[in-house]
């Protein structure tokens, strides 16, 4: 065999390994991304799954399944843009899923009481504590008197999605968003204003 033939040779077998080295690097990127945006959004997006009444073991299920849809979703290379909303997004859909299917084989979701008490950070003062508890009481009343539509909005709102992300989440108009919050706020303002 001729020298150039084998420098050709040993070429054609080198663009393989390099066009795989490239790609191990850019999943690395990829892995690296998603675990970065995992410790930004986990708690996040745990609360929320909370919020709708999913049980701590389901929600770490769900969050974890998130995040591996979001690793499959940028090695595919689709759009980067409003991650955070496509988070919450993806992880309302599955925690719906899940509830669904909990309420199928169990027969009834967890009492919402149950949930708000598992998160409630009591006050340290028996009079602060009296007053605080007589409070969350009403705000929870009121928060339960809400539509669920309602209930999700405020919910991700409280976790500091803009209103174009809780549109897209939840499948809204923006301003289906903006009357639903505003109701929502109304109703809780007119409780603690008392």
């Amino acid at each position: 065999m001729a020298p150039d033939e084998l420098i050709r040779e040993n070429h054609a077998g080198a663009a393989p390994l390099l066009a795989n080295a490239a790609v191990s690097r850019g999943a690395l990127r990829i892995e690296e991304e998603v675990v970065a945006l995992f410790d930004e959004f986990r708690e996040p997006l745990g609360r929320y799954l909370l919020a709708l009444g999913l049980p701590v073991p389901d929600t770490e299920e769900i969050i974890q399944e998130t995040f591996l849809s979001l690793f499959e979703h940028l090695k595919k290379g689709k759009p980067r843009d409003r991650i955070r909303g496509w988070l919450f997004r993806v992880a309302h859909n599955l925690g719906l899923k899940r509830r669904n299917e909990s309420r199928r084989m169990c027969g009834a979701a967890r009492d919402a009481n149950e949930i708000e008490e598992l998160v409630a950070d009591p006050s340290p003062g028996p009079e602060e504590q009296l007053s605080s508890r007589e409070m969350g009481r009403r705000v929870r009343a009121v928060v339960r008197a809400l539509s669920e539509q309602d209930r999700r909005c405020l919910y991700l709102r409280a976790e500091g999605l803009r209103y174009r992300e809780l549109a897209d989440v939840l499948d809204m108009s923006l301003a289906a968003v903006s009357i639903s919050l505003a109701r929502s706020l109304g109703r809780i303002a007119r409780v603690t204003e008392r």
